[in-house]
C-alpha cells in the first residue's frame, strides 16, 4: 500500500489496522474510550507546533489528529454506529446552517452579528436533539445551560466556559476589582486550612476556588489564563536553563549550588522583557 493525498487511502490504512488476524493486534485492541487520551494529546502537539511557528510539523501533527478522527470512526462502523462519511456529513450540514450569511439568505456585517447568529443555531439543535432523544424514548437528565460544556476539556478552559455560559444570564461579577478581592478571599480561606492542618480534601477544595477565581479575573481582563501560563512556563524554563548554564560553566552542578546561589543566578536571568516576578 502506498501513501496518498486522497482521504479514502487513510480510511483504507486504518481499515486494514483493524481487520481481525491481518491487522495489527495493538489497533484491534482499541476502543474509543481508550484512544480518547491520544486524541486529547494530538491536539495538544498541533497547538505547540502553531506555538512555534513549525510549519512543517504543523502538517504533521495535523495528520496525527486527523487519524484519530478516522480511528474513532472505523471503531464506531464496526459497532453499527456511525462511520467516517457520516462525521463529514454532519460537520458539513452544521457549517451551512451556522453561516446563513454565506450559504442561504443571513445578514451578517461584523464578526460579532456571526457569533450571535452561532449561538442561536447552537441553541436550536441543541433543542432539536433533545426532542429527537425525547421521541426516541431515551430520557435524559434534567437540561442546564451548562450541560454541553465538556467535562473532558483542561480544567482552566472549562471554568472559563462555565463561568461564560453563566454571565449570559447575568450571573457574573461586575468587574475586574470584584474578582480581585475574591482571588484574595479565596487565599486567605487557604490559608486558614493550612494553618489548622485540614485534610488533603480540603486543601484541594480551597486551591480548585483560587484556581477558578483566577481563571474568572482572566476572562474578565480579557486573557486567555491556558496561554498566559504557558507563556510562565516558558519563562520558568528559560530562567532555569541559565541557573544550569551558569552552573556547568563553573564545573558544577544543580546539587552542588545554594538555594541563594540559583535564585542570584535567577535573578540575573531577567532579561528587560521579562521581568515579572516568579
Amino acid at each position: 500500500m502506498t501513501p496518498s493525498r486522497d482521504i479514502s487511502r487513510l480510511l483504507e490504512i486504518m481499515a486494514a489496522l483493524r481487520t481481525p488476524v491481518t491487522g495489527c493486534p495493538w489497533d484491534l485492541e482499541q476502543s474509543s474510550r481508550t484512544i480518547a487520551p491520544y486524541t486529547i494529546e494530538e491536539a495538544h502537539e498541533v497547538v505547540d507546533a502553531i506555538e512555534r511557528d513549525d510549519t512543517v510539523d504543523l502538517a504533521e501533527e495535523l495528520g496525527d489528529l486527523l487519524l484519530q478522527v478516522v480511528f474513532h470512526a472505523q471503531i464506531n462502523n464496526e459497532a453499527g454506529n456511525f462511520d467516517f462519511g457520516d462525521v463529514v456529513e454532519n460537520i458539513t450540514r452544521k457549517m451551512i446552517r451556522r453561516h446563513p450569511h454565506v450559504f442561504g439568505d443571513g445578514d451578517a456585517r461584523t464578526a460579532g452579528m456571526v457569533k450571535d447568529a452561532w449561538a442561536r443555531i447552537k441553541a436550536e439543535e441543541k433543542a432539536e436533539r433533545a426532542a429527537a432523544k425525547a421521541a426516541a424514548g431515551i430520557k435524559s437528565a434534567p437540561m442546564s445551560i451548562l450541560d454541553d460544556v465538556p467535562r473532558s476539556m483542561p480544567g482552566l478552559m472549562r471554568a472559563i466556559k462555565l463561568q461564560e455560559k453563566a454571565a449570559k444570564v447575568g450571573f457574573d461579577w461586575n468587574n475586574a476589582s470584584q474578582v480581585i478581592a475574591k482571588v484574595r478571599e479565596e487565599i486567605d480561606e487557604i490559608e486558614s486550612e493550612i494553618a489548622m492542618g485540614s485534610p488533603h480534601d480540603r486543601l484541594e477544595d480551597e486551591l480548585g476556588d483560587i484556581l477558578f477565581a483566577v481563571a474568572n479575573l482572566a476572562r474578565h481582563v480579557k486573557v486567555d489564563p491556558d496561554q498566559a501560563l504557558r507563556r510562565t512556563n516558558a519563562k520558568f524554563t528559560r530562567r532555569f536553563a541559565v541557573i544550569e548554564q551558569t552552573l556547568a560553566a563553573e564545573g558544577r552542578s544543580l546539587t552542588d549550588a545554594s538555594l541563594d546561589e540559583m535564585e542570584a543566578i535567577w535573578q540575573a536571568a531577567k532579561q528587560p522583557a521579562d521581568n515579572t516576578a516568579t
